[in-house]
């Protein structure tokens, strides 16, 4: 999770040593695992919850994106409301919220209640998450050593919670129901509240301010109807008066979003903080990539589980090598980056990033997890582990102090928008494909027909992660000097 509140979090700390601070911080990383675990514990399950309530192929991305999106869309506005209603306060609400969304998801009789609850978890993990860096950032700010091992535990929970989900996620739907991806987080989320209402001391920013709530509404409705745009274009048809009504509608809503920003006397979104050409690319590197990448962990799982057959568990184990690729090479980068800059790790790691994509079209009926899975999965993650690092960095560059913590705070929304857009957008080309195959090749080939879906949408996702690379190598002008600071600047 990016450092959204920094800025702010001088507000209301300490001189001394919290003698509670190692137990705080167990509770910080427990909350930001399940924040991150969350975003992908339901791939594995995905199938089976797809089956048991009948979701149809054209709504099952809103499984992923009603939790990415509502994340994402608030996680700026829940920054703010972290710094100035009080951490500790706004961590125990989230923490709760989290809770009792997570039961309603679990214990779902339908798709529209099961969308409703992750879209309540994802808004209330963006009120949570920043409020738990933000306890974490002001609880160790006295010895650097201890920070550093504070925010390598917290950054080593964030970097491994995904490969975490999909393996929960195999073993909880293979061996209980898949329900229990989401119950689980009930019993871990009300022990971390009472342990954090316990050892947490309440902060918050000095000063006053005013929540952008009307930024916060534009921006999110338009990305939601966007959203709902590509999942009514599966079924309607891209020309469609529906679907570009509501591809109208996120438009304007957006360009709403952008004046009211210029405008606002407190915006969600500080213009300033995108105009600058290093951070301008860093975030839409960032978008690009997570619209790539996120489909990748669905339809792969589709794949191994209905075409390979799979158990749950096993395909959960299969994602394995991905994660580990990615902490082998965010270690290298992290070296690389304060010696050659971050533009070299950014472009020839989305590059590279994008060869393994590509790689994936290939993937055929009877074709081998060993040969046309597992190398371009290490690929990926080599090439993406190269680029995080360098990716994060260029974020920060030369940003002023008061707009540190949403610029970082960007990256980590620019990769979870990005995911909902992505995966709406490309399983409606998956979908569209594979009806269109089975259509010219008779229903016998229904799951050659899939694989074409899948194929096409990795070739399109490869794209994106292909711009990402280009956008990088343009944009990104940052020195070596000026990505080691990954500076605020005084103003």
């Amino acid at each position: 999770m990016s450092e959204i509140t920094a800025s702010v979090a001088a507000g209301g700390t300490e001189t001394q040593a919290d003698p509670k601070r190692w137990s705080i911080l167990a509770v910080v990383v427990v909350a930001q695992l399940m924040v991150v675990l969350d975003a992908s514990i339901v791939t594995i399950a995905l199938p089976s919850a797809q089956k048991a309530l009948g979701i149809s192929v054209a709504n099952r991305q809103w499984v992923i994106t009603a939790y990415t999106l509502a994340f994402g869309g608030l996680l700026l506005l829940g920054g703010r409301i972290a710094d100035f209603g009080g951490r500790r306060r706004v961590f125990i609400m989230g923490l709760i919220g989290f809770a009792a969304a997570s039961a309603l998801g679990g214990l779902a009789a339908n798709q529209a209640m099961l969308f409703g609850a992750r879209a309540l978890q994802g808004a209330f993990a963006a009120v949570m998450a920043p409020a738990a860096l933000s306890i974490l950032t002001i609880t160790f700010q006295d010895d650097a050593k201890e920070r550093a091992k504070a925010f390598g535990a917290y950054g080593a929970v964030s970097g491994a919670g995904g490969a975490i989900g999909v393996l929960a996620g195999g073993i909880l739907t293979q061996y209980a129901s898949w329900r229990w991806c989401l119950l689980v987080n009930v019993p871990i989320a009300l022990l971390a509240a009472v342990a954090a209402s316990r050892v947490v001391h309440e902060s918050r920013a000095e000063g006053t301010t005013r929540y952008d709530i009307p930024g916060a509404f534009l921006s999110t409705a338009g990305l939601l109807s966007l959203v709902y745009g590509f999942t009514k274009a599966e079924s309607d048809g891209w020309g469609s008066s529906t679907t570009l009504v509501l591809l109208g509608v996120a438009v304007i809503l957006l360009a709403a979003f952008v004046l009211v920003e210029f405008r606002s006397s407190h915006p969600l979104l500080p213009m300033r903080v995108v105009s600058e050409r290093n951070r301008a690319g860093a975030y839409l590197a960032a978008l690009l990539t997570g619209a790539g990448l996120f489909a990748m962990f669905v339809f792969l799982s589709y794949y191994m589980q209905g075409v390979l057959h799979y158990s749950a568990m096993k395909a959960g184990v299969a994602f394995l090598p991905f994660a580990a690729g990615i902490i082998v090479a965010a270690g290298a980068s992290s070296s690389l980056v304060p010696k050659v800059g971050p533009r070299l790790p950014m472009a020839l790691g989305l590059g590279i990033g994008a060869v393994g994509l590509a790689w994936l079209t290939q993937i055929g009926v009877a074709t081998s997890y060993w040969t046309h899975v597992l190398p371009p999965e290490i690929l990926m993650s080599v090439g993406l582990g190269l680029a995080f690092p360098a990716l994060s960095s260029t974020a920060l560059v030369k940003v002023r102090n008061q707009d540190s913590g949403v610029a970082s705070a960007l990256v980590n929304t620019a990769q979870q928008v990005g995911g909902s857009l992505g995966t709406a957008l490309l399983n409606t080309v998956a979908a569209t494909a594979t009806a269109t195959y089975i259509a010219a090749h008779g229903p016998v080939f229904a799951r050659a027909g899939l694989v074409h879906g899948y194929s096409v949408a990795f070739a399109i996702g490869a794209g994106m992660l292909a711009l990402a690379a280009i956008v990088s190598a343009v944009f990104v002008t940052a020195g070596r000097q000026t990505a080691m600071v990954g500076s605020p600047v005084a103003g």
